[in-house]
């Protein structure tokens, strides 16, 4: 299985590689090791992420592209759709099948037929348009909802950090 796996993530690292979605880069850590990848995600442009550039890794299961990889933000991150240690909760990278939970529909959950560059797509449309119904960070979701200056505030602090700029107030 390993094997079938290795196979796809070359084929979709060439992909990447020759045809890069624009603001993201992304490819494994190392070449002697397919299954852990690291990305680097510009802030959508007219968002309050504009301009950040955001690392983040993923790492694939054996099965995959049975099972979906994990994703996780490397850098701080605050976002709904993002828990606090900095993984992402979006349905494409949610196990196949019903969720227990009713909330998403099998058709929104990972299939074989998604991809990193569908994932990577995915994570840029949260930051421009986080789904505070599904927040993996209530306290995000709640800012976001309740207080949307605040919110656009520490998301602006969180670019200026990912620049490595001091922010305006220190």
């Amino acid at each position: 299985m390993a094997g079938q796996a290795l196979r796809r993530l070359m084929a979709e690292y060439k992909q990447l590689t020759l045809n890069p979605p624009e603001g993201i880069v992304a490819g494994p850590v190392n070449e002697e090791n397919f299954f852990e990848w690291e990305a680097l995600i510009t802030g959508p442009e007219g968002t309050c992420y504009e301009n950040g550039v955001f690392p983040a890794k993923l790492s694939f299961p054996s099965d995959y592209p049975l099972s979906p990889p994990k994703m996780q933000f490397t850098c701080e991150m605050f976002h709904p759709n993002v828990y606090p240690d900095g993984r992402v909760c979006i349905s494409i990278l949610h196990a196949p099948g019903d969720d227990p939970m009713g909330y998403e529909s099998s058709s929104e959950r990972w299939s074989p037929v998604q991809s990193v560059e569908k994932i990577l797509l995915s994570v840029v449309s949260i930051l421009a348009e986080p789904n505070a119904e599904s927040g993996a960070n209530v306290d995000a979701a709640k800012m976001w909802r309740d207080d949307p200056e605040q919110f656009k505030k520490i998301a602006h602090h969180l670019v200026r950090k990912t620049l490595n700029l001091p922010s305006p107030s220190d």
